[in-house]
C-alpha cells in the first residue's frame, strides 16, 4: 500500500513563501496547525529549510532531499533524490505507524511533490510580502476544496489568514 502524501504550506497572497531561507511571518495558529498536521509522521523538507530550522522537529522524523553528497545533520535521514525521499518516508511511517507522509518546503521540493500529493493544506497568507521562495504554480483544477476556515489577525498573529483544505480528485 503506498502511503498519501500530504503538502503542508503557508503562501502569501503574491504566492511568496519565505525571503533569504526565512518565514516572513509570525502566525501562531498556523504553527499550531503545522504541529498537528505533521506530529508523529515522517517529514520531508529540503536542506535550506531544514537549515532555517535548524534542528529536528520532536515527535517527527526528518528527511532531508539535498543534492549536497557533503551534507549531514545529527537526528535526520539525508537522502539524494526524490524517490529516496519517498521510500525512507513510507519506511518510517510504518515504523511510527503514521497513516501519511508530510513535504514541508522548500519551493523546490513543493515543485517535486506536487504531482504526488493526495493533499495540501493550505494556510493562505493575506499579506503580500517580497520574498525570494514562490510556491510553484500548480493545476488547481486537479484538486476540490474540502475545508475553508478564515482567521483574523489575534494577538499572536502579524497577519489575518485562511486554512484551504484541498483534495486531490479522483
Amino acid at each position: 500500500m503506498t502511503l498519501p502524501l500530504i503538502l503542508v504550506v503557508a503562501v502569501a497572497e503574491n504566492g511568496v513563501i519565505g525571503r533569504d531561507n526565512h518565514l516572513l511571518w509570525r502566525i501562531k495558529t498556523d504553527l499550531a496547525r503545522f504541529r498537528r498536521l505533521t506530529m508523529g509522521k515522517p517529514m520531508i523538507m529540503g536542506r535550506k529549510t531544514f537549515q532555517s530550522i535548524g534542528k529536528p522537529l520532536p515527535g517527527r522524523e526528518t528527511i532531508v532531499l539535498t543534492r549536497d553528497p557533503g551534507f549531514s545533520a545529527d537526528g535526520v535521514h539525508v537522502v539524494h533524490t526524490w524517490e529516496a525521499a519517498v521510500d525512507k518516508g513510507a519506511e518510517l511511517a510504518v515504523r511510527m505507524e503514521a497513516g501519511s507522509i508530510a513535504v514541508v518546503g522548500g519551493a523546490e521540493i513543493y515543485a517535486l511533490a506536487l504531482p504526488h500529493v493526495q493533499s495540501i493544506f493550505l494556510t493562505r497568507v493575506h499579506a503580500a510580502p517580497e520574498g525570494d521562495a514562490l510556491f510553484p504554480d500548480f493545476d488547481r483544477s486537479r484538486f476540490r476544496e474540502t475545508r475553508r476556515e478564515d482567521h483574523q489577525k489575534a494577538p499572536d498573529d502579524e497577519h489575518p489568514f485562511t486554512f484551504i483544505d484541498l483534495e486531490r480528485r479522483p
